[in-house]
């Protein structure tokens, strides 16, 4: 078994779902990210671990696979926002009863948690992973955010545990349930990319320090409408490189990606070292977002030592403390005005920089994260 103050005395059976993909692929989020970094350093420590992908209707897929040490399984569902996920967790509550693959089951988001209680009614222990209020996500149409919201009762009573990765989404739980719940925030470290990224840089079209970065879906909630209304206004050069897209059609995408302005790029997704090397050569990296958990992209930004300007919402606040570059929530006005200091002031920016990548490299681990997991989970292993 390999180190770690958390790893116990006999492995344990875990499977995994509610994300899309490991590995992330086009579509995935912060969940898929998630998984990528903690799943495979569980499997590491010698426990027994099972993630769930959704597949689709089409593609070319085996049902198992591996990848990093966790066994995949990929089972198929379909294309519709909300449904495609609630379609999947059926199918796989059904595949873990049926062939008793794991005594634990990690769960991500509340909305999965009725088949939490499916799952407790055979036996089996689970621990839900809660980021924030998903029901106040816009993306999600009336009816969806409705059950979200009906489903928080079942997240705070039925699991052996919920986690949160912030305080203020624990906090929300605790005073309306009057219930205690774990903390345990991601992780920020991430390999150090490449030395040489030209060929990724000439690629995209970009120069080093020369262009701004979002990563991430393009969803409302992302802000990234604020964000173009603030580049618009900016007489520079540098380009605005925003990595990523929408998992399905989306008309708010097309917009996003039918800007006008030849200085916004919108090459689709990345993932993993070329992103992180997009990162590193960045002049900022931008997070506009009105919604937020704790987000893995601006914690992995800064600690490969980009300057992080985000939008002051409590979550982004939580995630570097004095240490960021913030603008008013939702005000272009002021994002525009941050922007400008950016390219002004770059000495300035360099020592944020810096500030930053101190912060999250002394408070954000992934192996600190994993320990935590694998206490929880042995705490509430079946005896």
């Amino acid at each position: 078994m390999n180190g770690g103050a958390a790893a116990t005395s006999r492995p344990l059976r875990i499977a995994s779902f509610g994300f899309r993909s490991l590995p992330p692929r086009d579509g995935s989020a912060g969940a898929d990210k998630f998984v990528l970094e903690l799943l495979p350093r569980i499997a590491a420590r010698g426990h027994c671990v099972t993630g769930y992908n959704r597949r689709y209707r089409g593609e070319r897929y085996s049902p198992s696979t591996d990848f990093r040490g966790v066994r995949l399984r990929n089972l198929r569902t379909f294309r519709r926002a909300g449904l495609e996920a609630w379609c999947h967790a059926a199918r796989v509550t059904f595949d873990i009863i049926r062939h008793d693959r794991a005594d634990i089951v990690h769960i991500q988001n509340g909305g999965n948690s009725p088949f939490a209680l499916i799952l407790r009614m055979f036996g089996k222990r689970t621990i839900l992973t809660e980021d924030g209020k998903e029901w106040e996500r816009p993306k999600w149409s009336r009816l969806a955010r409705r059950y979200l919201r009906a489903a928080t009762w079942l997240t705070a009573h039925v699991h052996n545990a919920v986690v949160f990765d912030n305080v203020y989404a624990r906090e929300a739980f605790t005073e309306r349930f009057g219930r205690r719940y774990d903390l345990i925030p991601y992780g920020a470290d991430v390999a150090a990319p490449r030395d040489d990224a030209t060929d990724l840089l000439e690629r995209l079209g970009v120069e080093r320090g020369r262009y701004l970065l979002f990563v991430g879906r393009f969803i409302p909630d992302k802000g990234l409408h604020h964000l173009l209304a603030a580049f618009a206004t900016l007489d520079t050069g540098v380009k605005l490189l925003l990595i990523g897209g929408a998992a399905g059609r989306s008309d708010y995408a097309a917009r996003v990606c039918d800007s006008g302005d030849p200085r916004v790029l919108t090459p689709g997704y990345l993932y993993g070292e070329q992103v992180h090397a997009l990162m590193r050569d960045c002049l900022a990296y931008v997070q506009p977002s009105d919604l937020e958990g704790l987000s893995p992209v601006i914690l992995e930004s800064a600690f490969v030592g980009a300057p992080v300007i985000c939008s002051d919402i409590a979550m982004n606040r939580y995630a570097l403390e004095e240490h960021g570059i913030y603008f008013a929530a939702g005000d272009a006005d002021d994002l525009r005005r941050q922007l400008r200091r950016a390219l002004d002031e770059p000495e300035w920016l360099r020592a944020r920089a810096w500030a930053q990548q101190q912060h999250v490299t002394r408070t954000y681990s992934w192996e600190r994260v994993t320990d935590q997991y694998c206490a929880l989970f042995a705490a509430h292993a079946p005896t």
